[in-house]
């Protein structure tokens, strides 16, 4: 339609302009002595305007040419940003792919673009990484070290390829600048936590644990099993005497104190630097918060010496608390253990059989045995005590078979 308006229009305008040009008598005198040129206004009109197209074309041509040197130097800039944009988007997913070879070379040639020479070197370092190429990869990352405005990605980089190629002080460091920065996101944190696990900084472990946990950013599975690395490694180290066992106790939250696990190790190390009251306590306050048969174990490891008010108060509380759980075989063993050490013969027997009918593990099958093999022993019934030393005996061999 636009068309046929053009044509309509320019059918008019010529038509009007022969009209105009048939009845126009006017002419036209140029005089440069003594030359004279006389021609008709219609042939003026028209060599006017062919003069100004020539003009016209003629000014366009010349300053096409001196813009020249200007859009060729554009076009070499537009190409050279479209080459290194796909250089980048090609890193990029041969990054992802898995094709750590074609990433690197893809990342060289989206670092000649200067706008993308930083992100390119962290996906050349991240490539080379992958490949073990730890020269190349320093290399890459060295390109990136004066870039402020990638400073937060270059220091996460370090961190994350430091921790996986397990050199955790060089990742520390790297973690101590982004904290310098002010940079304290979630990803910082967990990477941080991976990285003083390695250092075996356990105690900066549980802090940066229990920050993430706050924030939800643990599964509770991993955090549990990080929270039993620390402590296991806090309370088992062998240099602890009892004062310095003593200092680290001092430092677990209260809420920790009565996680069976944590208990259960801090009983455990105070048993074995002879601190047999303290881990009753530890066990004690405890069990009244979590049952837990691992708590029971160290409670009865520090069982008080025989004949004193105090393994007698353990032998009331056992009692008592088989009365609310009267199937419980380790609770049973505990008890039978502690009447087998007073000499409570005959209580000593009802629970150690009581804990060997109801036991399901085999090291508590082979413990009771012992038990009631040493009683029989002690009391001079050598028939009985020999028959629970070869129970005893084949628990251990059926146990170490599966």
């Amino acid at each position: 339609m636009r068309l046929l308006l053009w044509l309509v229009a320019l059918m008019a305008a010529a038509i009007g302009i022969a009209v105009t040009a048939r009845f126009n008598p006017g002419n036209v005198v140029l005089f440069y002595p003594p030359h004279r040129i006389d021609m008709s206004l219609n042939l003026f009109v028209v060599l006017l305007a062919a003069l100004f197209v020539v003009l016209y074309g003629l000014v366009r041509a010349i300053n096409a040419t001196l813009k020249m040197p200007v859009k060729v130097s554009a076009y070499r800039q537009r190409k050279r940003e479209r080459e290194g944009n796909k250089g980048l988007r090609d890193a990029l997913k041969a990054l992802f792919e898995g094709r750590f070879g074609h990433a690197e070379k893809a990342a060289m040639r989206a670092s000649e673009l200067p706008e993308n020479a930083g992100l390119a070197s962290l996906i050349g370092a991240r490539a080379a990484h992958r490949m073990r190429e730890p020269a190349r990869r320093d290399a890459w990352l060295a390109g990136v070290a004066h870039d402020p405005a990638l400073k937060t990605a270059r220091l996460m980089t370090v961190t994350e390829l430091l921790v996986d190629d397990h050199q955790p002080e060089a990742a520390l460091e790297a973690v101590a600048e982004l904290n310098a920065s002010g940079q304290r996101h979630i990803h910082a944190l967990q990477w941080a936590m991976k990285a003083n696990q390695q250092a075996r900084n356990w105690p900066e472990v549980l802090r940066l644990v229990r920050i993430l946990d706050k924030r939800k950013a643990l599964h509770p599975a991993l955090s549990t099993r990080l929270r039993e690395m620390a402590y296991e490694a806090l309370l088992g180290e062998g240099g602890h005497d009892p004062e310095s066992l003593r200092r680290t106790w001092s430092t677990v939250p209260a809420a920790d104190r009565c996680v069976p696990y944590i208990a259960a190790r801090a009983a455990t190390a105070f048993n074995a630097r002879g601190l047999h009251d303290e881990a009753r306590a530890i066990a004690e306050d405890a069990l009244k918060a979590n049952w837990d048969e691992r708590v029971v174990r160290a409670y009865r490891d520090a069982a008080s010496p025989a004949g004193s008010p105090s393994l007698l108060a353990q032998i009331e509380s056992c009692e008592t608390w088989l009365k609310a759980r009267p199937t419980d075989p380790e609770l049973a063993l505990t008890l039978g253990s502690l009447c087998l050490k007073q000499k409570l013969w005959g209580k000593a027997q009802r629970y150690l059989e009581q804990a060997l009918s109801d036991a399901t593990e085999a090291p508590m099958v082979r413990e009771a045995h012992l038990k009631l093999a040493q009683m029989h022993e002690a009391l001079g019934q050598e028939q009985e005590a020999a028959n629970h030393y070869r129970q005893c005996a084949l628990a251990s061999i059926l146990d170490k078979a599966s």
